[in-house]
């Protein structure tokens, strides 16, 4: 029996990878969070498993829940939005696995920035402009933050930065990021990235604060700001440089 922690990808049901759905397709048990997991994507367990929503559920409910199905010899699915390598709260579940003695594996899946980024058509990297790229979030009603990863820190770098789990905290986090980006940087907001009813909101820091209020968002989205979210003046890659040296390749 083991026990799979699956990337569910960020909301569209065919954004599992193809491994993810394999998976998926041959696990007894599915344990998901139905605020957050598609459910078309429980088409593809067996029609016999047992499907757990774990939305309600504290981390003993379900590792007790992880713990039964190991005892019945059973194969569980556990379904994660975006990649679970990212803010999952995967890390905590395995440690609990270890302890126990259960098995596990993990199976990535698209994050939530990759399908931000695909909705705003826009390489996050791009040469001379912006080759960094930092997921982060801010401490709220949540989890403090580790010393010095505080977005006063982190805007000091000026990379791209992209905030989960932080619409509620939008001027906040324009407070604190103007000083260092300046009030014209570009930002964007990705709400429900990849699903029928997305909203993408391109504009500054100046204004990105009163777009996603009247869009009436407040959870499910990421909020992005730097300056190759604008780029159009850069260098080509040297990626692709006639003159470089195939062979070091």
């Amino acid at each position: 029996m083991t026990v799979y922690f699956i990337g569910a990808g960020p909301g569209a049901a065919d954004l599992i990878t193809v491994r993810g759905a394999r998976t998926l397709a041959k696990c007894g048990v599915c344990l998901y969070a139905g605020s957050l997991v598609p459910t078309e994507l429980l088409a593809e367990c067996p029609p016999e498993a047992r499907l757990v929503d774990t939305a309600r559920m504290d981390l003993d409910q379900i590792v007790g829940e992880i713990a039964a199905a190991h005892e019945a010899g059973q194969d569980v699915a556990r379904l994660h939005s975006g990649d679970p390598s990212v803010f999952s709260a995967m890390a905590e579940q395995m440690r609990r696995l270890d302890a126990a003695g259960i098995p596990y594996e993990v199976v990535p899946g698209v994050p939530a920035f990759a399908a931000a980024a695909a909705a705003l058509k826009r390489e996050l990297t791009v040469p001379t402009v912006g080759q960094t790229v930092i997921l982060t979030r801010v401490a709220q009603q949540a989890t403090p933050m580790p010393e010095g990863e505080d977005l006063a820190t982190l805007g000091r770098s000026g990379a791209l930065l992209v905030l989960h789990l932080a619409a509620r905290y939008v001027d906040r986090v324009v407070a604190e990021l103007v000083p260092h980006y300046g009030a014209d940087c570009p930002a964007a907001v990705v709400a429900m990235a990849s699903r029928p009813d997305e909203i993408v909101l391109r504009g500054t820091l100046e204004d990105i604060a009163s777009q996603l209020k009247e869009a009436g968002i407040t959870k499910t989205a990421v909020i992005l700001v730097g300056r190759t979210l604008a780029a159009s003046e850069f260098r080509d890659s040297h990626l692709y440089d006639p003159a470089r040296d195939r062979h070091t390749c």
